[in-house]
């Protein structure tokens, strides 16, 4: 797992322009390390690899379960009620902050195989799915934090006995 510091988490991901068995694999291997270290959603750039792939086993907020992967994903509607709540990442583990987030999101792309995808969530998957986005832009939540919150969670990264240098 990549975390707080790694050069491939703060750089936009490439487009995903070869569909075969190493995509597939690539995939397989995201969901093996998002369940392993306990995750709700992870892009590629948090196992070092910088390609548009995210991976996600996430519950929305009536609790249903919504379990899939989108690759090139575009983020093409967020909206609704802005709601700051509690959100975390394995990049920055133990480190959690109060960060904004629309209520609905939908993400449009392509399936490891090609198919067209479209996914919509509202409440915590809306949240995923706009968390793992930012993450394949180069962004983490840590960067929707402003004020007293950010030098919270910042000043905790540092701290944390997983910190690099530049954290």
């Amino acid at each position: 797992m990549r975390l707080l510091g790694d050069p491939v988490l703060g750089a936009p991901c490439a487009e995903v322009t070869e569909f075969g068995v190493e995509l597939i694999r690539l995939v397989e291997d995201m969901y093996a390390t998002m369940y392993a270290a306990h995750g709700v959603g992870l892009a590629a750039n948090q196992i070092g690899v910088a390609r548009r792939v995210f991976v996600y086993d996430c519950p929305d907020d009536e609790d249903r379960r919504h379990l899939g992967h989108v690759v090139n994903p575009r983020l093409v509607e967020a909206d609704g009620v802005l709601v700051r709540g509690p959100e975390g990442c394995l990049s920055l583990p133990g480190i959690e902050a109060g960060t904004p987030r629309h209520d609905r999101a939908v993400v449009e792309g392509v399936t490891a195989t090609g198919e067209p995808v479209r996914v919509e969530g509202t409440g915590f998957f809306a949240r995923c799915l706009q968390h793992e986005c930012d993450h394949l832009d180069g962004a983490l939540f840590t960067d929707r934090l402003t004020g007293l919150r950010r030098r919270r969670a910042l000043r905790a990264a540092r701290r944390a006995p997983w910190a690099r240098d530049e954290a």
